[in-house]
């Protein structure tokens, strides 16, 4: 029995040693080497500070704000370490109560605005963290932050533009805007 025991053993060091010690280190000197802002959580500095990252939604209720898609997490919003959906089907009250609640937020904010909002301003992501809106959810909101701001509508447009990611490598996803750095350009001088 000793004579099985023994190479079993060794092969369980060698593994533990090469999947958690040395690939770990491989790869995240790689990681570091190649990708140095995505492997240190793609965050943002403004004036040297970090107010966020390009990955985790924030919560904005200022009306010159972009404001982002509702969050699932909680009890605190955009928590990181508690990402879930709500997990609360189509014909739950509760959601239709929250769904309701949002509606009425926006529209409150900019009352002259009667178009119908876009889906993603009133409901959740799969994992309440998401940080991007769809393009027709940032110009639905740009006659508030134009008149708010004292901006054009155009202008503000320019902005959304500027912002907007396209699908990845083309094909993959949709047209996105990242709430916060279009809100951190927005609170910088010049253009977007």
């Amino acid at each position: 029995m000793l004579k099985e025991l023994k190479p079993a053993l060794l092969m369980l060091a060698l593994l533990t040693v090469l999947t958690g010690g040395v690939y770990p280190l491989l790869v995240t000197g790689i990681a570091q080497g190649l990708f140095p802002h995505q492997a240190n959580g793609s965050l943002i500095e403004q004036d040297g500070k970090v107010v966020g990252s390009e990955l985790i939604g924030q919560p904005f209720s200022d009306p010159k704000y972009f404001w982002g898609r509702p969050s699932a997490t909680g009890p605190v919003a955009y928590n990181a370490s508690a990402s879930s959906g709500s997990n609360l089907g189509p014909l739950n009250p509760a959601l239709e109560e929250a769904v309701k609640v949002r509606i009425d937020a926006l529209k409150a904010s900019d009352p002259a605005n009667t178009t119908p909002i876009p889906v993603d301003l009133v409901t959740a992501s799969g994992s309440g963290l998401d940080p991007h809106i769809s393009p027709a959810a940032a110009r639905w909101q740009a006659p508030r932050i134009a008149r708010i701001r004292g901006l054009s509508e155009a202008g503000v447009m320019q902005f959304i533009d500027a912002h907007t990611e396209g699908r990845q490598l083309g094909l993959l996803g949709e047209p996105r805007v990242n709430v916060l750095t279009l809100n951190e350009a927005l609170d910088r001088p010049g253009k977007p």
